[in-house]
Formats: C-alpha cells, structure tokens, sequence
C-alpha cells in the first residue's frame, strides 16, 4: 500500500483527499504546515510520496522541498515530491523542480478523482524510469565504450518510445528516454548526449521550457535539438525554432526511419 502525505490547510478539501486517495488503495497521512511535512518524513522513512502546497504557513512548499532532498537533513531521498499547487507559472515551476521535486500538478486543472489517478500515473511511471535507469546503467557503459552516438528522447507515449526508440538502437544510438520534462531535462543534466529528441506537450514541463532551460545551461546550450509535436500549432513551432532547435516535425507524419536518418544527419555535420 503506497504511503502518501497530502498537505492542505482546509478541513473540507483534506477529508475529500483522504477520502479519494484512500478508496484507492494509499495509505494516507495529511498534514497541514511544511514542518508537519518534515516531522512525517522523518519520523516514517518509508513515506513513497508527497503532495506539496508551495502556500504555506511559516514554511513555503519550495522550502520544504529544498529540506527534503537536502542530504545532510537525513530523509530518505527517494521520496517522489509532488508540487501540488495553483502557483503554475513557468519560474514557479522551474523554481520547485530545481528545489527537487518530481512533478508539478496544477491545482485548477484537476478534480480530486482526476488528481489520484494523476498521482497513480505519475508514481507509476516514477517505477519505470527506476527500473529501466538501473538496467541502463550497465547497457550505458557498454554502448559508451562502442563510441555510440547518445541520444535522450523525451517521450510520455509509450508507443512512439517503443517506434522511435527501437530503430534509433537498431542505427547504433545508444538511447535514453525520460517520460516526462522535469525527469529529462535532469536526464539532460546528469549525463553527456549528442543529441536530444523531444516531444512539446509532456507532464511536469512542456517542451518550450525544457527547451528553454537546455539553451541557458553551458552543458546543454549547443546540442541539437529535434522536436515532435502531435499538431501543427505554427506559434508554438516558431517560438522553438527562433530558440535554436534543429528540426521539427509532426510525429504521426514521420517515420521512425525518417527521424533515425535525421539524427545521423545532424550528427555528422
């Protein structure tokens, strides 16, 4: 049974939460400030996930956050951190994915039916990514000893992972995939690519933003950038290709070898 702590200060909104999390099979502990959070935390190690406010009383959702994952503070680092929260533009966002949260939900955007199955989703896909990180470990180092191109697609639909994915690998990429944008633009951080794929509507950051963070850190500012959208919104598409992307295209309308061939196009200029 999954373990969750939800931090609201309103009586009537917590019960619902209680209520909703619990009919779904967590465990839940509510609490009503950030040292509340903290005190949990410390005192139940085996918490799997928070539901983070950033409004709070004496101690602000970003502080509790920078708290949690600060190491010498001794919680347990694998705590999935949740912003959970009506503060939804891009600085508070980055903000709080800088601070070491996982994932950043909206509050307006979601009924509380709609946020367990949000959270579900995003815990699930959490034990993926850690599944397939540790299987990865090993391939990485094996492919990085052939010299093979490296390549981060980040992708939350798991049949253009799989599409895309595999003929990149049957070419001879050595290929990393993150499902949503916090989780790769970490990715992005954490390792050395030659290349990253993206896709523009993705949990937690959309692609211009993940965009937008590659181009100001020195790490990432000059790798090319590929990215898939699933329409064809020539605003969005002309804010990424003025931020310096490579190539754009419609993901329904080009094919895995198609995309692979651009790839090493890029790569060999």
């Amino acid at each position: 049974m999954p373990k969750i702590v939800i931090v609201e200060d309103d009586p009537m909104i917590q019960e619902i939460y209680q209520k909703k999390f619990s009919e779904a099979g967590f465990e839940v502990i509510s609490a009503v400030s950030g040292q509340k959070v903290l005190d949990f935390a410390k005192e139940q190690p085996d918490i799997d996930v928070v539901l983070l406010d950033l409004l709070m009383p004496k101690m602000n959702g970003f502080e509790v956050t920078e708290k949690l994952r600060n190491p010498d503070e001794g919680y347990n680092p694998n705590i999935k951190i949740i912003i959970f929260s009506n503060l939804s533009q891009k600085e508070d966002r980055e903000k709080a994915m800088k601070a070491g949260a996982d994932g950043f939900i909206t509050k307006a955007e979601y009924t509380p039916s709609d946020l367990v199955k949000e959270v579900q989703r995003l815990m699930s896909q959490y034990k993926e990514q850690v599944k397939n990180g540790e299987k990865l470990n090993g391939a990485q180092a094996e492919e990085k000893e052939d010299g093979k191109k490296k390549i981060l697609l980040i992708e939350d639909e798991k049949v253009f992972i799989d599409m895309f994915g595999e003929k990149l690998r049957q070419d001879g990429f050595a290929v990393t995939t993150a499902e949503n944008g916090a989780w790769g633009v970490k990715e992005a951080m954490k390792d050395d690519f030659d290349l990253f794929i993206i896709d523009m509507v993705m949990p937690a950051m959309t692609g211009e933003e993940m965009v937008g963070k590659l181009k100001m850190e020195d790490k990432t500012k000059n790798i090319p950038i590929i990215i898939l959208s699933a329409s064809v919104e020539k605003e969005a598409q002309d804010k990424v290709t003025a931020m310096g992307i490579n190539e754009f295209y419609i993901k329904t309308q080009v094919t895995p070898s198609e995309l692979s061939e651009k790839v090493a196009e890029i790569l060999k200029k």
